[in-house]
């Protein structure tokens, strides 16, 4: 039976240990400047395509992935640029990929972070149709339970999706399956220009778990601890085989949809009080400061390291070759079989395996 949803308690250094807290703000970080970054090279039109920013949403992205073993299965979405370099991706890949390059992950075919490891590093290429990825992550991890694999999947969503008949089918299925998936909706107060109120009148996207005989959760999505804390618990939960957990973190899109949107819907003043109040990372240096006792020095050195990581990959994308326009074929096309598989009439069969035109096909060629 689905216990109503909760809204988690602040927590505190939620267990770590002091190196593996620091590696949440080097994350942190790392997934903030690497998308200032890539503003400066959108402007210098060196980017292809649109450019997607989770300023404001990082520590959503990164405190939940950093719950997930190795061996687990992470599913983005383009604001979740964060859980993808948790699981391993590199910035001078996601650079590359943004602009297009031969030697990126999808050799230029694709932009932004629409790609995927599921070989190594354990996580999904996304596709751009909101909510689609629940019921796929379904079928990942139902896999996972019938092959009694103590695999987990994590699959991100935003509020607007919620809304989608995939988001229902996918997380309705994967609970009734107990398929071991955690669905983490970033309830980030906008579905493009639409606010949360007035694309569902649920009060809390949490409480929906309850029709879905599962437990839901609302935390607070900028506080990276307390998304850590919640995501491990889904995430242990899912392992034991108690099934799926939805989690709602509450945080802000400070930026536009893409890096076009003038945000011109936000009500003025949102943005800053917002920033002011609730950026991710300067609430964790504090949370460092006050209670781990680590001093500006230490931060400074990892924001340093972070500055000279982008500076080295920005120059080994700059100088990747553009595609080759065979490339394009590359991964394409297979080839043909000997025959059909499913060709069940002899004469028909026989044709086909000289490669010739069969009589029963006739000779009208509409």
């Amino acid at each position: 039976m689905a216990s109503s949803a909760t809204v988690s308690p602040r927590s505190s250094a939620a267990g770590l240990p002091r190196d593996q807290l620091l590696e949440l703000y080097y994350w942190m970080r790392l997934t903030r400047s690497l998308e200032e970054r890539l503003v400066n090279l959108y402007r210098q039109t060196k980017v292809v395509g649109g450019l997607f920013r989770s300023l404001g949403q990082e520590a959503c992205a990164v405190g939940s992935a950093y719950a997930l073993r190795r061996e687990d299965v992470l599913s983005p979405l383009i604001r979740n640029l964060g859980s993808m370099l948790v699981k391993g991706a590199t910035p001078v890949e996601v650079l590359r990929q943004y602009m297009a390059k031969g030697d990126s992950p999808t050799r230029g075919r694709e932009l932004n972070i629409h790609f995927g490891d599921v070989e190594d590093r354990n996580f999904v290429g996304q596709i751009s149709h909101l909510g689609d990825m629940v019921p796929v992550m379904a079928g990942v991890t139902l896999s996972f339970r019938m092959r009694k694999q103590p695999r987990v999947g994590l699959v991100y969503v935003g509020d607007g999706a919620t809304s989608t008949g995939a988001f229902h089918e996918g997380i309705n299925f994967a609970a009734v399956q107990r398929c071991p998936l955690v669905v983490v909706v970033e309830n980030n107060c906008y579905a493009y220009s639409t606010p949360i109120d007035r694309q569902c009148a649920a009060e809390r996207l949490a409480d929906k778990a309850a029709g879905y005989g599962i437990p839901g959760v609302r935390a607070d999505g900028n506080d990276v601890l307390e998304v850590y804390r919640v995501t491990r618990e889904a995430v242990e939960r899912a392992r034991r085989g108690e099934g799926v957990t939805l989690l709602e973190l509450m945080t802000y899109r400070r930026k536009g949809h893409a890096e076009h949107d003038n945000q011109s819907y936000v009500v003025p003043g949102e943005i800053e009080r917002w920033a002011r109040e609730n950026d991710p990372l300067d609430r964790y240096a504090t949370v460092l400061s006050e209670t781990e006792g680590v001093g500006p020095d230490a931060l400074t050195a990892l924001d340093a390291r972070v500055a000279d990581e982008i500076d080295r990959a920005t120059d080994a994308a700059e100088s990747s070759p553009a595609p080759e326009a065979l490339d394009a074929l590359e991964g394409v096309y297979a080839d043909p079989p000997r025959m059909p598989v499913l060709w069940y009439r002899e004469g028909v069969r026989s044709a086909v395996d000289r490669h010739e035109r069969p009589a029963s096909w006739g000779t009208h060629d509409g």
